[in-house]
């Protein structure tokens, strides 16, 4: 039985939990926005490119004319396919393209890990989650600019609401009604509504809606306070989703 090599075994767990946990902190900015792959899945991708680079370079470790790079290609183009699955086409808009992009940079961020170069993956990953930070107020004012004559003000840009309303599975119906009720004729506009079954027997209807932040904000505390006087509604509440480029 051949020796175990301990320090090359402690060298290939520093290196996967590294990138485990570079990967989980660019999820981090993506979980608190709210978007479909957040710390978990940044992680996950982070920690299976270094454990590919990690078992690329030992396998082609003294073979003649062998190149460990070709399993970072491999990566780069496997990552493909899973970012295509978070993006999403909502009317003439395509949403999630920030998200697949950030999972294109865990992906690299966990290659760097797993060859080795921890120092740069941890300043890649400090530059991805500030970019991902930074640039959006600047990037919300060039659309600003460049969409209107007005001055630049949060308003201008329209973010997107989602409206929560958790209620039992056999009044489902008659929720879906009142909350649409709720919202008709105020500055509100429904973009979709998706309905959701959990645990208890219950069911939860997320509603994405647009607006003018100014006119908006009144209407949904008016319709969450309506909606949580009825007995059939568990809870209710509405946050801000901001756009994904």
């Amino acid at each position: 039985m051949p020796a175990v090599d301990i320090l090359g075994v402690l060298d290939v767990a520093v290196r996967a939990l590294v990138a485990t946990l570079l990967g989980g902190a660019i999820g981090v900015e993506r979980q608190w926005r709210l978007r479909t792959a957040g710390i978990r899945t940044n992680a996950l991708v982070a920690a299976g490119a270094a454990l590919f680079t990690i078992v690329g370079s030992t396998v082609v470790e003294g073979s003649v004319g062998a190149d460990p790079t070709r399993v970072a290609a491999q990566v780069v183009s496997g990552i493909g396919f899973l970012g295509a699955g978070v993006i999403l086409r909502d009317g003439a808009n395509i949403r999630g393209l920030t998200t697949a992009a950030t999972l294109w940079c865990a992906a690299a961020i966990g290659t760097l890990a797993g060859a080795g170069l921890l120092l740069v993956a941890a300043i890649g990953s400090l530059i991805i989650v500030s970019a991902n930070i930074f640039f959006r107020p600047l990037s919300r004012l060039i659309r600003a600019r460049a969409g209107s004559d007005q001055p630049i003000v949060d308003d201008i840009v329209d973010p997107l609401y989602m409206l929560e309303v958790v209620t039992d599975q056999k009044n489902e119906t008659r929720v879906r009604a009142l909350l649409l009720q709720s919202l008709n004729g105020h500055s509100c506009t429904v973009r979709s509504m998706s309905i959701r079954t959990t645990k208890n027997s219950r069911a939860k209807l997320l509603t994405g809606l647009t607006g003018e932040r100014s006119d908006a904000i009144g209407d949904l505390e008016v319709a969450v306070q309506r909606l949580s006087l009825e007995p059939a509604i568990v809870s209710s509440r509405w946050w801000i989703v901001e756009d994904d480029e």
